[in-house]
């Protein structure tokens, strides 16, 4: 009985983080309320108020469903050196996260919430800095990567491992916006891999 509600328990979870994303996406953050989570999610506002304090937390909850598998994966080319060449690893990263990106109607769905849908006002003005966590723990991963690939003298030695790291980190998120934009970034899918090729291709000694 009591895995029985252990079980019912995690389903309505997981209910309720599936009505937020779907909620979250169609209205906005902003101009989502629990009550039409809800609603959504077929669940009483009690509920929902069981398994989360606010729509904070919701939030939170339905980013960290969607990115850990990816970002696990991401991170496993980038940091556990299957490459001899660390620029490599950069590379193989940066394709397999965009490739996780434009094949996964989940992950999209996340990142437009994220980029086009969350206005940080009200409830949401204090948490901006925790929002943008995972693009500041990329950067750090970049940085370390690229010191690596200086201290083996495959990267170009005028450039800076900080600030190269900076430059991949800026292409990244500005192509990432691009493609979450619409029209503006539809001419870009399929030229996504060459374009990071490229990037690479001018950063190696």
């Amino acid at each position: 009985m009591v895995r029985k509600s252990k079980e019912e328990a995690a389903k309505t979870r997981k209910e309720i983080i599936d009505a937020a994303r779907r909620v979250f996406h169609k209205n906005g953050v902003v101009r989502s309320t629990l009550e039409k989570i809800a609603k959504d999610a077929g669940v009483t506002r009690g509920a929902v108020y069981w398994h989360f304090k606010n729509k904070a937390e919701l939030f939170f909850a339905m980013r960290e469903e969607v990115f850990d598998t990816m970002l696990a994966g991401v991170d496993e080319l980038l940091l556990f050196n299957q490459f001899a060449d660390p620029l490599d690893a950069i590379e193989a990263a940066l394709n397999e996260f965009f490739r996780v990106f434009q094949t996964s109607p989940l992950v999209r769905e996340m990142f437009e919430i994220m980029i086009s849908r969350c206005e940080y006002v009200d409830e949401f003005a204090c948490i901006q800095e925790e929002v943008a966590r995972p693009a500041r723990e990329f950067l750090d991963k970049m940085v370390h990567v690229y010191q690596q690939a200086a201290s083996l003298g495959k990267l170009r030695k005028e450039l800076d491992p900080f600030v190269t790291a900076c430059d991949t980190w800026a292409f990244t998120t500005g192509l990432l916006h691009l493609l979450v934009g619409g029209k503006i970034g539809r001419g870009l899918s399929m030229q996504i891999r060459e374009m990071i090729q490229v990037h690479m291709t001018l950063r190696r000694a």
